[in-house]
């Protein structure tokens, strides 16, 4: 039972569509899968393929498969709680006194 909650991982191929843009605007990656697939914490998504390079002013859309590799249990719970904890790293507090000039 206990085994179940530490390597319960489903693996599975989809098609996906990969938006890339390399301009002023914008400079980022997207994943989107067919169909309604979603992705809980701790999964990992490898998309096959040659690597994507688009030159510097330029937006490209390409369609690939990728894997996804669902995360069990146990690191479903464990990537949110090191989520939550690295969040609060952004925290700043401070307990200096202010003056107003």
């Amino acid at each position: 039972m206990i085994g179940m909650f530490l390597v319960d991982r489903q693996v599975f191929d989809v098609d996906c569509t990969i938006d890339v843009e390399c301009s002023i605007e914008s400079f980022h990656a997207h994943v989107e899968f067919e169909g309604d697939r979603t992705l809980q914490p701790g999964d990992q998504v490898l998309v096959h393929g040659e690597p994507i390079t688009v030159p510097y002013g330029e937006k490209r859309q390409i369609t690939r498969r990728a894997t996804v590799t669902r995360a069990g249990w146990l690191e479903q719970q464990w990537t949110r709680l090191a989520a939550h904890l690295e969040l609060t790293e952004l925290y700043d507090l401070s307990f200096t006194e202010r003056r107003d000039l």
